[in-house]
Order: structure tokens, then sequence, then C-alpha cells
């Protein structure tokens, strides 16, 4: 799997260590990659339009749990 030269972290991650850091990198116009700073072999591998429905329901508060 080809891996993306640039990784751009979330403006939301915290740490000033850098090491726990949500990253977004992109290998071609479609696909896009997710990895955590710390763990970053292990990669999601999506599109923009099931990322901008992950975004919009974490936003939202669609997965928070009652628990």
């Amino acid at each position: 799997m080809p891996q993306p030269r640039h990784w751009q972290k979330s403006t939301f991650s915290d740490g000033s260590d850098g090491d726990t850091c949500v990253e977004l990198g992109a290998t071609s116009p479609v696909t896009l990659h997710l990895r955590e700073s710390d763990t970053p072999d292990t990669q999601l591998t999506t599109t923009r339009t099931p990322l901008t429905h992950l975004i919009h329901g974490a936003k939202s508060g669609l997965f928070l749990s009652d628990e």
C-alpha cells in the first residue's frame, strides 16, 4: 500500500510530546489515510464521503454512550 508523503495532525490532538495525535494523509485525490501517531503502522484507509460522515457524527454526539 502506498504511504502518504505528508501527514497533517488534527488541531484537536492533545499532547505536548506529539505522540497522541490523530493524523491524516492522502495517497491520491480520492484515497485518505488516518493513523494515530503512537501507532503509525496501523492505518485506516477511506475516502472523503465516509470520513465526512464520521466527522459529522462525532461532532453531533452520535457516538456518545449513555453509560
